[in-house]
């Protein structure tokens, strides 16, 4: 059973309020303040949905009421509405940068109201779905680094990196977003490799490098085919980030921009986090000859712009590190 969404409006006039209840019961929990200090409160306690807030009130006017909601973390999320006899245009823009959506005119009109409410509860569904998904997307990660002798701190300082070429090749914000949170799904097939091969401390057999290799095809596999969005990108990753520019990587020997260019992004911050880092088999490098392999690997191992990006922004590269050292 589908939970009731919960509306809080707020109005200094109980004939008002009466409106709305009229308007909205039928659908909607409804909860009702009469003054700026209550509607606080009861955002507070009860973090409703949505709410609907007057702004010409005694005391605190709605812009305060706003302001103060936004200030609070626990209720900033929650979308306001300002419902408000109110129509100068210089009264939206001080709405707005209060923090409200939308506004609605009074006298108001039912189908008006019942229209925006459903738009902005739709837009906050959107939200906790794209949240469960990145969620989702993240624990599958972690699931990996259970099997890998890697740490969470691998992933997350690749990741990190991966941004930073992204942000570089002028990918926009959503794009560099997916990126970001997609790179630490790029051993997530590494979960199918047995685990004395996954994690022997000496160097892999013939044989066992053969099995390594199939973990790319598993993470695709796990990940599956989408059309586009975040797990599109993990797809990508997944599949591309041991290809190389020059056609000798693995599992597809795809060479050029034939490689996704997620695949290539994460091929340079992974490979670059995995030589400055300790590892059973090795110690960690210092930056200067890590940097050095990389310039030495523009054209064959990786894409020469996407090694030059990443080396133009070492400052960035070194606070990452740093951050996220291992302790």
């Amino acid at each position: 059973m589908t939970k009731q969404a919960t509306i809080l409006t707020v109005d200094d006039e109980s004939t008002n309020l009466q409106l709305l209840r009229q308007v909205l019961q039928d659908h909607y929990r409804l909860l009702f303040a009469k003054d700026g200090a209550r509607a606080i409160e009861l955002a507070a306690n009860e973090l409703p949905d949505l709410i609907l807030l007057d702004v010409m009130m005694p005391g605190m006017t709605g812009y305060d009421v706003c302001r103060a909601l936004k200030a609070n973390p626990l209720t900033a999320p929650i979308p306001v509405i300002f419902v408000t006899a109110l129509t100068d245009s210089a009264d939206e823009v001080d709405g707005f940068e209060a923090g409200a959506v939308d506004f609605i005119s009074k006298p108001i009109s039912p189908a008006v109201v019942k229209a925006r409410v459903k738009l902005h509860l739709s837009l906050v569904r959107m939200d906790e779905l794209r949240a469960s998904r990145l969620a989702i997307v993240q624990r599958l990660g972690l699931a990996a680094e259970y099997k890998d002798n890697e740490t969470g701190l691998h992933v997350i300082r690749m990741s990190h990196y991966a941004r930073l070429i992204a942000q570089g090749c002028g990918m926009d914000d959503d794009e560099v977003d997916d990126l970001f949170v997609a790179a630490p799904m790029h051993d997530i097939g590494k979960i199918g490799i047995p685990d004395h091969i996954l994690q022997k401390p000496a160097r892999l057999t013939a044989e066992e490098w053969q099995v390594m290799q199939t973990h790319p095809n598993i993470g695709a596999h796990i990940i599956g085919r989408h059309d586009s969005g975040l797990l599109a990108v993990a797809h990508d990753v997944a599949l591309a980030h041991h290809e190389k520019w020059d056609g000798s990587g693995y599992p597809n020997k795809l060479a050029g921009e034939d490689i996704p260019l997620a695949g290539r992004i994460v091929a340079v911050a992974d490979v670059f986090d995995a030589l400055t880092s300790v590892r059973p088999y090795k110690p960690a490098w210092k930056l200067e000859d890590a940097c050095a392999w990389l310039r030495d690997q523009r054209g064959s191992h990786f894409e020469p712009r996407l090694v030059d990006l990443f080396l133009d922004q070492l400052p960035e590269v070194t606070q990452i590190m740093e951050k996220w050292a291992e302790r």
